[in-house]
Protein backbone atom coordinates (compact mmCIF):
# COMPACT_ATOMS: atom_id res chain seq x y z
CA UNK A 1 0.00 0.00 0.00
CA UNK A 2 1.11 3.51 -1.28
CA UNK A 3 1.97 5.83 1.95
CA UNK A 4 -0.90 8.17 1.85
CA UNK A 5 0.79 10.79 2.96
CA UNK A 6 4.31 11.63 2.02
CA UNK A 7 7.12 14.27 2.92
CA UNK A 8 9.77 15.75 0.41
CA UNK A 9 12.43 18.11 1.58
CA UNK A 10 15.27 19.12 -0.61
CA UNK A 11 17.45 18.99 2.47
CA UNK A 12 16.98 15.28 2.92
CA UNK A 13 18.65 14.81 -0.69
CA UNK A 14 21.71 16.54 1.35
CA UNK A 15 22.06 13.58 3.94
CA UNK A 16 25.18 11.07 4.18
CA UNK A 17 26.38 8.52 6.38
CA UNK A 18 27.96 11.04 8.50
CA UNK A 19 25.60 13.64 8.39
CA UNK A 20 23.95 16.40 6.36
CA UNK A 21 26.90 17.40 3.77
CA UNK A 22 26.30 21.20 2.02
CA UNK A 23 27.73 22.47 -0.99
CA UNK A 24 26.83 24.98 -3.83
CA UNK A 25 27.05 21.58 -6.07
CA UNK A 26 24.66 19.16 -3.92
CA UNK A 27 22.09 21.80 -3.31
CA UNK A 28 21.75 22.22 -6.72
CA UNK A 29 20.83 17.75 -7.22
CA UNK A 30 18.99 18.11 -4.14
CA UNK A 31 16.42 20.63 -5.30
CA UNK A 32 16.52 18.31 -8.86
CA UNK A 33 15.85 15.11 -6.50
CA UNK A 34 13.43 16.73 -4.04
CA UNK A 35 11.02 18.50 -7.49
CA UNK A 36 11.76 14.68 -9.08
CA UNK A 37 10.26 13.34 -5.75
CA UNK A 38 7.42 15.53 -5.92
CA UNK A 39 6.51 15.16 -9.28
CA UNK A 40 6.79 11.44 -8.93
CA UNK A 41 4.43 11.29 -5.80
CA UNK A 42 1.53 13.68 -6.89
CA UNK A 43 1.48 11.78 -10.69
CA UNK A 44 1.54 8.12 -9.37
CA UNK A 45 -0.68 8.96 -6.47
CA UNK A 46 -3.22 11.85 -6.69
CA UNK A 47 -3.01 14.00 -4.09
CA UNK A 48 -3.20 17.55 -2.68
CA UNK A 49 0.42 19.17 -2.37
CA UNK A 50 0.69 21.12 1.25
CA UNK A 51 3.90 23.16 0.91
CA UNK A 52 4.78 24.13 3.97
CA UNK A 53 7.31 27.40 4.04
CA UNK A 54 9.28 29.62 6.50
CA UNK A 55 12.40 30.77 7.72
CA UNK A 56 15.19 27.94 8.12
CA UNK A 57 14.30 27.16 11.79
CA UNK A 58 10.63 28.36 11.87
CA UNK A 59 9.57 25.08 12.80
CA UNK A 60 8.38 23.35 9.71
CA UNK A 61 9.53 20.10 10.37
CA UNK A 62 7.98 19.81 13.54
CA UNK A 63 4.45 20.90 12.06
CA UNK A 64 4.82 18.33 9.82
CA UNK A 65 5.65 15.66 12.04
CA UNK A 66 2.58 16.55 14.81
CA UNK A 67 0.25 16.83 11.78
CA UNK A 68 1.04 14.48 9.10
CA UNK A 69 -1.07 11.62 10.68
CA UNK A 70 -4.22 13.74 10.44
CA UNK A 71 -3.72 15.64 7.64
CA UNK A 72 -5.53 12.92 5.56
CA UNK A 73 -3.63 11.80 2.22
CA UNK A 74 -1.34 13.94 1.15
CA UNK A 75 2.24 15.63 0.08
CA UNK A 76 4.19 17.75 2.29
CA UNK A 77 7.25 20.07 0.30
CA UNK A 78 8.73 21.31 2.95
CA UNK A 79 11.35 24.57 2.30
CA UNK A 80 11.94 27.70 2.91
CA UNK A 81 10.47 29.20 -0.30
CA UNK A 82 10.46 32.56 0.75
CA UNK A 83 8.99 34.06 -2.30
CA UNK A 84 6.05 33.58 -4.57
CA UNK A 85 8.76 33.00 -7.31
CA UNK A 86 10.71 30.46 -5.13
CA UNK A 87 7.10 28.47 -4.61
CA UNK A 88 6.36 28.47 -7.72
CA UNK A 89 7.89 25.41 -9.26
CA UNK A 90 6.09 23.07 -6.55
CA UNK A 91 2.85 24.90 -7.10
CA UNK A 92 3.34 24.48 -11.10
CA UNK A 93 3.98 20.71 -10.53
CA UNK A 94 0.75 20.48 -8.68
CA UNK A 95 -0.89 21.49 -10.57
CA UNK A 96 0.39 19.64 -13.79
CA UNK A 97 -0.53 16.67 -12.03
CA UNK A 98 -4.35 17.52 -11.22
CA UNK A 99 -3.66 18.12 -7.35
CA UNK A 100 -4.60 20.97 -5.37
CA UNK A 101 -1.68 23.44 -3.84
CA UNK A 102 -2.57 24.50 -0.02
CA UNK A 103 0.17 27.00 1.77
CA UNK A 104 1.05 26.38 5.98
CA UNK A 105 3.09 29.16 6.88
CA UNK A 106 4.86 29.26 9.58
CA UNK A 107 5.39 32.82 10.65
CA UNK A 108 8.32 32.66 12.65
CA UNK A 109 10.15 35.77 14.24
CA UNK A 110 14.04 35.73 12.87
CA UNK A 111 15.11 36.25 16.35
CA UNK A 112 13.19 32.67 17.26
CA UNK A 113 14.44 30.98 14.00
CA UNK A 114 17.66 31.98 14.96
CA UNK A 115 17.82 30.36 18.92
CA UNK A 116 16.46 27.05 17.20
CA UNK A 117 19.07 27.13 14.35
CA UNK A 118 21.72 27.31 17.44
CA UNK A 119 20.32 24.19 18.81
CA UNK A 120 20.41 22.11 16.02
CA UNK A 121 23.11 19.44 15.81
CA UNK A 122 25.96 20.83 13.48
CA UNK A 123 25.47 19.52 10.50
CA UNK A 124 21.99 20.77 10.33
CA UNK A 125 23.18 24.50 11.60
CA UNK A 126 22.08 26.70 8.85
CA UNK A 127 24.39 29.72 8.59
CA UNK A 128 22.91 32.78 9.99
CA UNK A 129 23.66 34.72 7.23
CA UNK A 130 21.50 32.63 5.18
CA UNK A 131 18.70 32.83 7.60
CA UNK A 132 18.52 36.87 7.57
CA UNK A 133 18.30 36.30 4.10
CA UNK A 134 15.26 34.74 3.66
CA UNK A 135 13.99 36.62 6.39
CA UNK A 136 14.65 39.76 4.62
CA UNK A 137 12.87 38.62 1.30
CA UNK A 138 10.18 36.82 2.49
CA UNK A 139 6.89 37.81 0.49
CA UNK A 140 3.70 35.97 2.81
CA UNK A 141 2.22 33.61 0.79
CA UNK A 142 -1.24 34.44 -1.01
CA UNK A 143 -3.96 33.02 -2.88
CA UNK A 144 -3.33 34.55 -5.94
CA UNK A 145 -0.03 32.63 -6.07
CA UNK A 146 -2.38 29.24 -6.89
CA UNK A 147 -3.37 27.76 -3.68
CA UNK A 148 -6.74 26.90 -2.27
CA UNK A 149 -5.87 27.97 1.30
CA UNK A 150 -2.95 29.68 2.91
CA UNK A 151 -3.05 29.23 6.34
CA UNK A 152 -0.40 31.27 8.41
CA UNK A 153 1.01 29.51 11.39
CA UNK A 154 2.09 31.04 14.44
CA UNK A 155 5.65 30.01 14.31
CA UNK A 156 6.67 31.53 18.20
CA UNK A 157 4.02 28.34 19.77
CA UNK A 158 5.99 25.71 21.41
CA UNK A 159 4.44 23.55 19.18
CA UNK A 160 6.59 24.64 15.94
Amino acid sequence: MVNECEWVNPDHFLLTPSGRVWTPERNAVAWEQAYAQLTRALTVTPRPLILVCGLQGAGKSTWIEANRSRSGPCVFFDAALPRAVHRLPAITIAHSAGAQARCVWIDTPLEIALKRNAERRDDEHVPESSIRSVASQFEPPSMSEGFIEVVRVDGAAKSC
